[in-house]
């Protein structure tokens, strides 16, 4: 039906603003099943991490999640929130919040992804 956003094929979809990163260590052809969940803009969450906030402890980096907005500290933290975070709801990828970092990490395929060329 014309004007209903599709064609005869199905849905257009756009391309993903997010490709998987190049990975010396890692074998060529690896995959992220989520990259059309990623944000093709960056939004403006909040900058801490509550859980360690509430227990009066600090955090080396921020990881936002893409599905939900939650934010949490990163691996490197004394809490691990974001990993927390992905185990206890399964949702698949989190961005870096660090101002000097443009990249996302998916959980479930293990791979870095960063801003499409």
């Amino acid at each position: 039906m014309a004007g209903d956003g599709a064609d005869r094929d199905g849905p257009r979809e756009t391309p993903s603003a997010w490709t998987v990163s190049p990975d010396g260590g890692r074998p060529d052809g690896r995959v992220c099943s989520h990259l059309r969940t990623l944000p093709d803009a960056a939004r403006s969450p909040e900058r801490v991490c509550a859980p360690c906030r509430v227990r009066g402890w600090g955090w080396v980096r921020l990881r936002w999640c893409a599905t939900c907005g939650h934010v949490g500290c990163c691996d490197s933290s004394r809490g691990r929130h974001a990993h927390a975070h992905h185990e206890e709801t399964g949702h698949p990828v989190a961005l870096s919040l660090a101002p000097d970092e443009s990249w996302a990490w998916c959980f479930v395929d293990e791979v870095f992804l960063v801003r499409a060329p």
